[in-house]
């Protein structure tokens, strides 16, 4: 099939995308039973963290080959012309390419629209409310349902019921406010939408569940722990704070974007069986300076290899692109 020369570029960024995405998100799905044994030996967010990375990197290797070798080495050595041939196999993986895309934009979007929509919602019914160690103000909300949420992605606020406020004493309500400013500190929502920005390996076929459950549940460990802080009497109230709210009962439905204290929550009997056996933490390992400063030499070498053999690697890349149009 004969196409223009920016569609060929097209062409060539998605189908390159889609490829590098479905052979690393393969390799990462197979390899999650692993990786979630690995983390369970390590601190939940160290864990969380390592996850998360793994869930995330087949998107950064597909973005980074198609937008950091493709498109340069084509721009550079592609002379351009008004028209040329494109092979239907590379039609074909651009084709998934975009169906992926196109999935995992829509499912973002609409995860963004519902928190939108709630936020808007609690704004105009709730009031302002200064809460402790909080710099900025949270939003209260006369409701009867159980609701204390962390919403929004760049600029989040806390969202309290009125029916939690005067249900959980201060010291219940202190460490539990703790819990949300942790998911704050870490991005956990953001997370949340880079997770859901991320296409699947293959479109409609979904292979990362095991990962997303692991890191949904140990990113509320990481939170749980850091609002604790290895304090037994910490860990007994944040304890009866999650029994509290949940047997408040159901809460209202939240986007997929918002942490909230126990909704949509099916590891509460894990968290609390861990509060109720938590131990003072450990002190922090110091930073081995001398480990740094390797691995800093060792990423300005490789850096300078990169770009001395910059031509070379764009000539290369182009040469793969041209038997990929065939």
């Amino acid at each position: 099939m004969t196409v223009s020369y920016s569609l060929r570029l097209l062409c060539l960024c998605l189908a390159s995308f889609f490829l590098v995405n479905a052979l690393a998100g393969l390799a990462a799905s197979l390899a999650s039973r692993a990786a979630v044994r690995v983390a369970a030996t390590m601190r939940p967010r160290s864990a969380a963290r390592f996850l998360f990375d793994l869930r995330i990197l087949p998107l950064v290797l597909g973005v980074s080959i198609a937008l950091g070798l493709c498109v340069p080495s084509y721009l550079w050595l592609e002379p351009e012309a008004t028209a040329e041939r494109v092979g239907w196999t590379c039609l074909l993986l651009a084709f998934f390419g975009a169906m992926g895309w196109s999935l995992s934009v829509v499912r973002a979007s609409r995860a963004i629209a519902v928190s939108a929509h709630c936020y808007r919602k609690w704004r105009a019914a709730g009031r302002p409310l200064h809460l402790p160690g909080e710099a900025t103000q949270g939003i209260l909300v006369e409701e009867r349902a159980p609701l204390l949420a962390l919403a929004g992605v760049f600029w989040a606020r806390l969202i309290i019921s009125d029916a939690v406020l005067r249900a959980l004493p201060p010291d219940q309500l202190s460490v539990a406010l703790r819990h949300e400013r942790a998911h704050r500190c870490s991005h956990d929502n953001l997370k949340r939408l880079l997770r859901l920005l991320a296409p699947d390996c293959v479109p409609f076929l979904p292979g990362f569940a095991s990962l997303d459950r692991a890191w949904a549940r140990l990113s509320e460990w990481a939170a749980d722990d850091e609002a604790v802080q290895g304090d037994p009497c910490q860990a007994l109230s944040l304890a009866e704070a999650l029994l509290c709210v949940a047997q408040m009962g159901t809460g209202p439905r939240l986007s997929s974007l918002e942490a909230s204290l126990v909704a949509g929550d099916h590891d509460l009997s894990g968290r609390v069986d861990r509060l109720l056996r938590s131990e003072p933490l450990g002190p922090v390992p110091p930073l081995r300076t001398r480990a740094l400063a390797l691995r800093a030499g060792f990423g300005l070498a490789a850096c300078a290899l990169i770009l001395a053999a910059w031509p070379a690697i764009l000539s290369s890349v182009h040469r793969l692109l041209e038997l990929f149009l065939r």
